[in-house]
């Protein structure tokens, strides 16, 4: 539980009520430690506290609450962030992933209602983002899960339904065809090398990826990037004009730094787009030249949550790993108990190599 901004989380017991309407109690067998989270715990981002973290999780429903029809207690599940109303405008056209309902969540720190399951001796503790999974069990809208096949571990279904879907969904969401085109990739973190995965499914060409860490750029060789440009050794515009003359035709940003974005623009050859992905602090802006944005016509969108339909993409995401397509056990990192939680985001800060995951 994080009580207060900067403050180390606390391990404790918490009351939670049984499920509710079209919701469900899950036991959690993993959550990933996403960089999201630390923004939370920074200040970063804001939402109420007290409050659980932990976003991107998997695990075994053990009870439904009334209405719930699609889930029944054993069924394994991804736990998604961003549930879909169904009825809003984004959610109509085929953008769940701005779901209007997902600022009930974040305003209130409760479900989809508004309200919290999660208590501490009568006093009201809040949830993030609907999910609040680093702890033993969670209450989640129905809406927020997603079936999890045999065959894949509590492991990588969690990190399936935050840094995976992010990374994969850039290319193929918000990128889309790409074939023989350069892409180059700021940032090797679990995002990051999941868009790197993401682009040799594209059939991408280069793959450039950036970082400060030798061993997450050793990784990002290993998930088939085809270069590699050490961002604490080297001039990363000259580097990236040697590899790919003239400017790759996209970039994906998965940092969420100022400095960063306005490289990923530079890099970007005539007609090119910067797909922003990573988080930054509320009100962060980044300078972008106007006449190379208008006489180069190049552009910069952003992506969330992949740009996704989760209940389609994740459990593409899962076949094509049973198949062999997406090989995502080489993204998970260390594996944390519950009272290592401070540990593991000290690790994250540090430039930890994989997704670390918590086991409760």
């Amino acid at each position: 539980m994080l009580e207060r901004v900067g403050a180390p989380l606390v391990v404790r017991d918490l009351d939670l009520a049984p499920p509710g309407p079209e919701e469900v109690l899950v036991k959690v067998e993993a959550a990933g430690v996403c960089h999201s989270d630390q923004h939370y715990l920074a200040g970063d981002l804001k939402c109420p506290l007290p409050v659980v973290p932990g976003h991107e999780g998997a695990g075994v429903i053990e009870a439904v609450g009334p209405g719930v029809t699609r889930f029944r207690p054993g069924d394994r599940v991804c736990l998604m962030w961003r549930p879909r109303c169904g009825q809003c405008r984004n959610c109509v056209v085929g953008r769940p992933a701005l779901c209007e309902a997902a600022g009930i969540m974040v305003g209130s720190g409760g479900l989809l209602d508004g309200t919290t399951r999660l208590s501490a001796e009568g006093e009201k503790v809040h949830h993030l983002l609907g999910v609040s999974c680093f702890a033993e069990y969670c209450v989640v809208s129905e809406r927020a899960v997603v079936p999890v096949p045999d065959g894949v571990p509590p492991e990588i279904a969690a990190i399936a339904g935050c840094a995976v879907i992010t990374g994969v969904g850039a290319v193929l969401n918000a990128i889309g065809e790409c074939a023989g085109d350069g892409v180059v990739i700021f940032g090797a973190g679990g995002v990051g090398l999941s868009a790197v995965l993401g682009a040799v499914l594209a059939g991408a060409n280069p793959i450039i990826v950036v970082d400060v860490v030798a061993e997450r750029l050793e990784t990002a060789e290993r998930l088939g990037a085809t270069h590699v440009v050490d961002a604490s050794a080297a001039d990363v515009a000259a580097a990236l004009a040697d590899i790919r003359p003239g400017g790759a035709e996209w970039a994906i940003e998965a940092i969420g730094r100022p400095d960063t974005l306005e490289t990923a623009f530079e890099a970007l050859r005539p007609g090119g787009t910067l797909v922003a992905v990573g988080l930054g602090k509320v009100g962060q802006t980044f300078n972008v030249p106007v006449n190379l944005l208008v006489q180069r016509e190049k552009r910069v969108i952003g992506s969330l949550y992949g740009s996704a339909n989760p209940l389609v993409d994740l459990p593409k995401i899962f076949e094509l790993y049973l198949a062999g397509r997406l090989p995502l056990d080489l993204l998970i990192g260390r594996r944390y108990r519950l009272d290592q939680i401070n540990e593991a985001f000290a690790d994250l800060t540090g430039g930890a190599v994989g997704r670390g995951v918590i086991v409760p």
